[in-house]
């Protein structure tokens, strides 16, 4: 096949993920959407925004793997699907080496992925049972300040004095939330606190290494919250180019190595 190109789809809960690599595994073309009810239409809708951003056509695709939540349907994949832990391992250490905690924060579950020197996979910690500290619980919580989800970084850049939120779980946050409006606390100051929840609830799920990369549509979304992480961790945060499409560049890697077998 001349100028093959390989495909890499991550199928989640919320957000469809394609990204297109070439032979020397630069990505050329990718494309995000809601999940919707359907995974198998956003897939394909994904996959020809991605091609056509590549210059190029499925005809040249020589392999495809999936991974995520709708992994299983999507029925162009040319491949077994991939586990999304293992395709987010072999997304970040396409860019980063050495030893890693892995990060990613995602529409309804967040992850701690730890990698050793050689980029085996040593731990891995995932919440499997509350939205608590995820998009999800972004979306519920800007819903009840009756804000745009994409407005919310830069209210909390502005926030000076930051209102904690007491609980992790989404209903009796949202129940503190409508208490620090009725008090008159400053939405920007709520929005940080909010903020704050979701990075303390992540890193309360396991201990982290020295070297951290932070992935998912949380992070690509909301920047301030990696600075955050910093300011918390204290120490630098490792971001890929495109921290949302990360497990679709796994999955693609993984397509350009032949390798679709968990």
């Amino acid at each position: 096949m001349t100028n093959p190109v390989f495909v890499g789809l991550d199928i989640g809960a919320s957000r469809t993920k394609v990204a297109v690599i070439d032979n020397n595994g630069k990505l050329i073309g990718h494309a995000v959407k809601k999940s919707g009810t359907d995974f198998s239409v956003t897939a394909a809708a994904c996959l020809d925004i991605s091609l056509e951003m590549a210059g190029t056509t499925r005809s040249h695709v020589a392999r495809a793997v999936s991974t995520g939540y709708g992994r299983a349907n999507v029925p162009f994949v040319t491949e077994t699907s991939k586990t999304e832990i293992g395709c987010l391992a072999r997304g970040c250490r396409h860019n980063f080496s050495g030893e890693l905690s892995i990060i990613d924060i995602g529409g309804q579950d967040n992850k701690i992925i730890k990698l050793d020197s050689s980029g085996r996979r040593s731990s891995f910690k995932m919440n499997r049972k509350c939205a608590a500290g995820t998009g999800a619980f972004l979306e519920e919580m800007a819903g009840r300040l009756d804000l745009p989800l994409e407005g919310m970084n830069d209210l909390a850049r502005q926030s000076h004095e930051m209102v904690k939120l007491g609980s992790f779980c989404t209903v009796f946050s949202g129940t503190e939330v409508l208490e620090s409006i009725r008090q008159g606390k400053k939405v920007s100051d709520i929005v940080k606190g909010i903020f704050y929840s979701v990075i303390k609830r992540v890193l309360e799920m396991d201990s982290i290494t020295d070297r951290v990369v932070m992935t998912g549509g949380v992070v690509a979304h909301n920047p301030y919250i990696v600075q955050m992480t910093e300011e918390m961790i204290g120490r630098p945060v490792m971001l890929p180019e495109f921290p949302q499409l990360t497990g679709a560049i796994g999955a693609a890697l993984y397509a350009l190595a032949g390798e679709g077998k968990d």
